[in-house]
């Protein structure tokens, strides 16, 4: 039987930025790896980057997480983003975690498809979420063997949580305990009566990457959601992860087209691109009210579906967006995934 733990709302404190978490780990030394792992395909290397405490080799499965970004920016810039001195990915390790992200080929630092190095309408979408999902499992893999486990805790972003989504419900094997931050589901409004031609990939401007961020946010609250400088050093890191940025004026930053595909016959068609109820391991969704790409509705759906988790959890954070692992209220966000991650005895009727 699947038991459901409450969905919790949780109130904004304004101000409590970098708190607590930070001041645990501004003392702990932490050791950064960048790795190129093959994928078994000529050309095609995927990047990889890990963060522990200096020293510490060992590491049971409970206290390794791989992160996976969303459909158009890498995973280094976000989830490695240092604000005020810390990133995500630092706090995380500072709790004595072996934390890991990866870039699916087309995205960041790792390999590029030919097709993208052609005009966008010589070629059909290309890195479609089970392409997607297959280099997930690739940097999995990887890690397994590199630590000696069999299992380990998987999180996504947005498209992200796709990926992992799809991964986690044919490799349940693997999967210690699932984290779905802004998960994609299937939409109710009416899809477009002309979709756009896709070609193989799709320019984006950092003017446009910011109008995007601050959609659904009201007016009175946009100008203290982002932390000062914050936008800008994020922008500059993402553009500056792809080669080809620089030959514009202004700079482009090149996405590829097959999640945008996937939406359109799967997610904006009324149809499920994988079957959440495969699910078969703990599954923690995180979420933020004013999420306009991929609104509340949408993770409350997906919710639904998790018929066969032993349990799962569902938490909103109010004055937050799509991107509230880099606002202000980020510090909420990592305290609620490190409480899911490191409970124990989640099911127990006592302490």
């Amino acid at each position: 039987m699947t038991t459901r733990l409450s969905w919790m709302v949780v109130t904004c404190l304004a101000g409590a930025i970098f708190a607590s978490a930070g001041a645990q780990a501004k003392d702990l030394k932490l050791t950064t790896t960048d790795t190129m792992i093959p994928t078994g395909e000529a050309g095609i290397q995927l990047f990889v980057r890990n963060k522990h405490p200096v020293g510490q080799t060992k590491f049971t499965a409970d206290k390794i997480l791989l992160y996976v970004h969303g459909a158009t920016y890498p995973s280094e810039t976000a989830f490695d983003l240092p604000i005020g001195g810390k990133s995500m990915m630092d706090l995380i390790a500072a709790r004595g975690y072996d934390v890991y992200l990866v870039d699916v080929r087309g995205y960041g630092r790792s390999s590029r498809p030919p097709e993208m190095s052609q005009p966008p309408a010589a070629n059909k979408p290309i890195v479609q979420t089970r392409v997607a999902a297959k280099d997930f499992g690739t940097a999995v893999d990887y890690i397994l063997k590199k630590r000696g486990v069999s299992k380990i805790n998987v999180m996504g972003w947005s498209w992200g949580t796709s990926t992992v989504g799809l991964y986690t419900s044919e490799n349940n094997a693997k999967v210690n305990r699932l984290v779905l931050y802004a998960p994609q589901w299937i939409r109710t409004e009416p899809p477009p009566a002309n979709p756009p031609q896709l070609g193989a990939y799709r320019l984006v401007s950092k003017d446009s990457a910011k109008e995007r961020w601050l959609k659904g946010v009201p007016e009175d609250k946009k100008a203290d959601l982002i932390p000062a400088g914050v936008f800008d050093a994020w922008a500059d890191a993402t553009w500056a992860t792809d080669p080809d940025s620089v030959t514009k004026n202004p700079g482009m930053l090149r996405a590829p087209n097959g999640v945008v595909e996937d939406t359109q016959l799967y997610w904006g068609a009324g149809k499920a691109l994988y079957d959440p109820g495969k699910i078969t391991v703990p599954t923690f969704v995180l979420h933020a009210e004013w999420d306009a790409d991929l609104p509340s509705y949408l993770a409350q759906n997906y919710v639904k579906q998790l018929k066969n988790a032993p349990y799962w959890r569902m938490v909103e954070i109010s004055e937050g967006t799509h991107t509230v692992m880099m606002e202000k209220n980020r510090m909420q966000f990592f305290r609620e995934l490190m409480n899911f991650l490191s409970e124990e005895k989640p099911l127990a009727l006592n302490d």
